[in-house]
């Protein structure tokens, strides 16, 4: 089930901005610092991510650039209320809002309402987050990301991921993701697959002998198995 991400070191604070939240029909978890937020983050992607820049640990402003580069959307909350820190939590940090303390709950559940439609209307033709976010496929620039880091993929790879991503749990048979991508590629040979396969592999998991995403359906083809 989807969940918003609240990261506060203050309790009282976390407490009250999940309550306002739940009321407002969003499901929600709580850090108390940027170590359980990561570990958070991992275990299944939220939605969106509260965020207090003030954090002990890693620093607020480095959590937001690491999940903004995961291509979560990120709220800040923050008693730095000066315009330069607002332009640079919106503009440096990539923050999709910006909340100066003291502030109201109500205010905070309506920033995140506004942000969250933004970004599915966004991300709904343009993007595609894969492995608990750390792919991001810009569908529009043809560009992938992993961990923010720019993956260079051939038309053909880029269509294979495209398509696995966007239906994981779906198997897809060779012949189904050579129709894919044949008509640009001009490639007619279903063994081609699994050619590109292997090379994308090499490409975005961690370990290509022992892939955890693109998952080998033995006699039929291949699929994208969604796993943290």
């Amino acid at each position: 089930m989807s969940y918003l991400l609240v990261v506060d070191d203050e309790s009282e604070i976390r407490e009250v901005i999940c309550a306002y939240l739940q009321r407002a029909g969003f499901a929600t978890r709580e850090a108390k610092d940027g170590e359980t937020a990561l570990t958070a983050v991992s275990q299944a992607l939220p939605r969106l991510v509260v965020l207090d820049r003030m954090l002990p640990g890693i620093s607020g402003d480095e959590l937001c650039q690491r999940f903004h580069a995961m291509g979560l959307p990120v709220v800040l909350l923050t008693a730095k209320d000066a315009v330069d820190e607002r332009v640079k939590g919106l503009s440096e940090l990539g923050a999709d809002d910006y909340i100066p303390k003291p502030f109201s709950p109500k205010e905070v559940v309506a920033r995140v309402e506004a942000v969250l439609r933004r970004v599915a209307s966004s991300n709904s033709a343009q993007h595609l987050l894969l492995a608990a976010g750390r792919i991001n496929i810009d569908r529009e620039a043809h560009v992938v990301l992993k961990d923010g880091q720019e993956i260079p993929l051939t038309p053909a790879e880029y269509a294979l991921l495209e398509t696995l991503g966007a239906r994981p749990g779906r198997t897809f048979t060779r012949a189904q993701l050579l129709e894919r991508y044949e008509s640009d590629t001009g490639e007619v040979y279903e063994r081609t697959v699994d050619a590109h396969i292997k090379n994308l592999r090499h490409k975005i998991e961690d370990d290509p002998q022992h892939p955890r995403w693109i998952e080998t359906v033995f006699g039929v083809g291949y699929r994208w198995h969604e796993r943290s």
